[in-house]
């Protein structure tokens, strides 16, 4: 069986949509939920679906202690789904191409350090932008610069605030990460 380990920061919205996707899958499936925030949302929605879940603090995932409790797992992915800290270069550099992250924006528009959820989309309506959409891409050292694996747009003409946009956001995001992560796991040996 592929093992995805999931990395989530908050509510756990794409976690909890990644679970129900995999969760009659025989072939894929999650494994745990590993976390740096103890009071996310995220936790909760690993108990329901008896997932394991880890908590961390930054000393642990940058001194190495994050990456032993990877290793113990085995994991075929990792999946950041809502993570907010910067992967440190010794994960990146022992998981090459098996760490991705989604971004709420088509990079390398309004992607770097401080570009996360709502101020993505508060930028883009700031910016009068006229589309916006998602990106999956590879992790490596940088915020936001890995090899890019799926980007899909939609047009935001219609929306009047950050909120509506997120939502039409989170409505791909929804759609097609799982169907990324599936395609990787079945395609990598």
């Amino acid at each position: 069986m592929k093992k995805i380990l999931l990395f989530a920061s908050g509510t756990g919205s794409n976690v909890e949509n990644i679970l129900k996707y995999f969760k009659n899958n025989n072939e894929i499936g999650v494994v745990s939920v590993f976390s740096n925030n103890p009071k996310a949302l995220v936790l909760s929605i690993a108990a329901q679906h008896t997932i394991p879940s880890y908590v961390f603090d930054k000393e642990e995932l940058n001194g190495g202690v994050v990456l032993e409790q990877l290793k113990a797992f085995q994991p075929d992915l990792i999946v950041l789904a809502g993570f907010l800290w910067k992967m440190p270069e010794a994960i990146v550099q022992y998981y090459t191409d098996k760490i991705i992250n989604i971004h709420p924006a088509l990079l390398p528009k309004y992607g770097g350090k401080g570009m996360y959820g709502m101020k993505v989309h508060e930028s883009i309506m700031a910016n009068k932008e006229v589309e916006t959409g998602i990106t999956i891409h590879y992790v490596n050292e940088h915020y936001d610069e890995g090899t890019y694996i799926l980007q899909q747009k939609v047009g935001i003409e219609d929306c009047r605030t950050a909120a509506e946009i997120a939502a039409k956001v989170h409505a791909l995001e929804h759609l097609y990460f799982p169907q990324v992560i599936e395609k990787l796991l079945q395609t990598n040996p």
